[in-house]
């Protein structure tokens, strides 16, 4: 199985790669500057043994319990493990056990329980802070109408590293929206970086549908599943 998730790879890993070098040209940036999370959800541990054996290191996973049943029977050594997916307040300590980098702290709150976590651990929980660029109703993240204060009270929890800030964009082809959606998220962050020094310059946004909008825009983290998996089973 873990042959044919790599064969797979190959071919799609080297499209996804090649989008991104295109659309870092037209952005004056250098395709390096932009990571590849590949997501794995609904995907058995053999994708992620393929996306090893391709060079990668940096897996997502959306569910906590789907993420805590592939790092105990994968490790942690080697990989990168990135929870993508929104977090339940009571599931806070147990995914900063399993995670590297939690993209989705979606309320001070939440960064609160992990920030107890990581100072109980004895670490700093890598986290973004996940924002609500598009305005649309019942989407997870901060709305971005204040989120420059709760980013800012995040970043001076003791226990956390706050690496930058996540988005998720509409679905839609709508270059001119994907575009004003991720601008949004890159003009915080620089609002952010330029008050503060305990805030990262990481910006986790574009997906399968949105790779190439949001390199253009300044990602410098993309989530992709589809575009190196195929669809996932019902």
């Amino acid at each position: 199985m873990t042959v044919a998730y790599a064969d797979r790879l190959r071919e799609s890993l080297s499209r996804v790669r090649e989008t991104i070098a295109v659309a870092t040209l037209a952005a004056g940036r250098e395709p390096s500057t932009v990571r590849i999370v590949a997501v794995t959800k609904g995907h058995p541990p053999d994708a992620v043994r393929a996306v090893l054996q391709l060079g990668l290191s940096d897996v997502g996973e959306n569910r906590v319990e789907e993420l805590e049943g592939k790092v105990a029977l994968l490790g942690q050594e080697g990989l990168r493990w990135h929870m993508v997916g929104h977090v339940q307040g009571r599931k806070a300590r147990g995914v900063v056990g399993l995670a590297d980098m939690i993209h989705s702290v979606d309320s001070v709150r939440l960064a609160e329980r992990l920030a107890r976590a990581g100072v109980d651990r004895g670490r700093n929980v890598a986290i973004l802070a996940q924002v609500n660029t598009s305005g649309e109703g019942g989407k997870q993240g901060l709305p971005h109408a204040g989120a420059e204060e709760a980013v800012l009270a995040m970043a001076e929890l003791p226990g956390l590293s706050l690496e930058g800030l996540m988005t998720m964009a509409p679905l839609t082809d709508e270059t001119r929206v994907l575009s004003a959606t991720f601008a949004r998220l890159r003009e915080l962050r620089d609002r952010l970086v330029a008050r503060s020094d305990q805030i990262g310059g990481e910006l986790s946004m574009g997906m399968t549908n949105d790779l190439a909008v949001a390199v253009r825009e300044g990602s410098t983290m993309v989530r992709i599943g589809t575009a190196l998996f195929g669809e996932r089973d019902a």
